[in-house]
């Protein structure tokens, strides 16, 4: 059974459609992550899994129960948001064991709750504490506890880590995925981050407009971009969109880790820029009306203007539908019979 399901859910604020028409299944045990830019739905599709705020059409399930009208604390979830929401007056005892209070949990189990969410997140020296005398990663961790000890089976979490600095968000992804695991918790998490969604998640959620893009694991919303919005937002560089060959109905995609710069190139280019970050070299290019990159191992000193060829493999292709957007996958008698045809450069610098 699926812990959470979403069932042709829309949100709309006023004239404007936040989530239009948004259906996806979390399994039990799951780590989910809600992908997008800013404003594309993903925190409003959390809030109303949470019973923050209410669909204006579509059902919302956990384990099966239909939760769309009921309110938050009867949905039996946890939540996490990107502030951390402690109480500067509590010590980190207190501030854990607070929900449980508010709910008037038996008192008995308290402690025996609060000794066991500490030694999982090694908060254990630090209960006597108050918030002011934490880092950004202890408090990050306090809240987390706070979710934790309720004991749901869903924990939500709204880009808990976004205000940590980059090493300690890699440190805490690390975590954060260990502990659902050992936890068997289902987790919805929300990020516009993409390493965080490559990362940690088992299924990935891709939003755009409010509108669902993909809904795949990591391996495949990479490698088999469903539409050109997934294909250029995710991978660093984004993957690289130019005309294709003979054909203005498509567009052709090929991510910069699979071109080459090769003195028999298909593709006739001029270097724009060349960035070296240690393991490689992104060199981007113009070709034509086109720009194109090429992630190549080690360094390459390569100046503004230098005329190189590009290449690649043809299984390394992705063809899009320029009028839908979406990815095609009926070409390949089409397209073993049709080559790049970019001329010749007037002279190749390439080292």
């Amino acid at each position: 059974m699926s812990a959470i399901a979403l069932e042709h859910v829309s949100k709309h604020w006023a004239s404007a459609v936040a989530v239009d028409d948004a259906s996806f299944e979390a399994p039990s045990g799951s780590f989910v992550v809600l992908l997008g830019p800013s404003g594309c739905g993903k925190s409003t599709t959390l809030r109303m899994i949470a019973g923050l705020d209410t669909p204006a059409s579509g059902r919302i399930l956990i384990d099966g129960r239909d939760v769309t009208q009921l309110p938050p604390a009867r949905r039996r979830i946890a939540m996490v948001f990107q502030s951390y929401a402690l109480f500067p007056h509590l010590n980190v005892r207190e501030n854990i064991l607070f929900g449980l209070k508010v709910r008037r949990e038996p008192a008995r189990d308290h402690e025996r709750r609060l000794s066991r969410v500490a030694d999982l997140l090694g908060l254990g020296k630090l209960l006597e504490r108050k918030p002011a005398q934490l880092s950004g990663g202890q408090q990050q961790r306090v809240a987390l506890g706070r979710a934790i000890i309720a004991e749901t089976s869903v924990c939500l979490m709204d880009e808990p880590l976004s205000n940590l600095d980059a090493q300690l968000r890699q440190e805490m992804r690390r975590e954060l995925r260990a502990l659902q695991q050992k936890l068997g918790i289902t987790m919805i998490y929300v990020t516009h981050d993409q390493t965080e969604a490559m990362s940690m998640a088992d299924q990935v959620v891709l939003l755009n407009a409010g509108r669902i893009e993909q809904d795949s694991t990591p391996a495949e919303l990479y490698a088999r971009p469903a539409t050109l919005f997934a294909a250029r937002f995710v991978g660093t560089p984004p993957m690289n969109i130019v005309a294709a060959p003979g054909r203005d109905d498509l567009r052709l995609g090929i991510r910069p880790e699979h071109v080459r710069i090769a003195s028999d190139g298909r593709l006739a280019a001029v270097v724009q820029s060349a960035e070296y970050f240690g393991a490689d070299t992104i060199v981007t290019c113009t070709a034509g009306a086109d720009s194109i990159a090429a992630r190549v191992p080690g360094r390459h000193e390569l100046a503004p203007g230098t005329r190189v060829r590009l290449d690649w493999d043809a299984n390394a292709e992705h063809f899009f539908d320029v009028a839908t957007g979406r990815r095609r996958d009926d070409l390949s008698s089409w397209r073993a019979g049709a080559p790049f045809n970019a001329g010749q450069p007037e002279r190749n610098d390439t080292p």
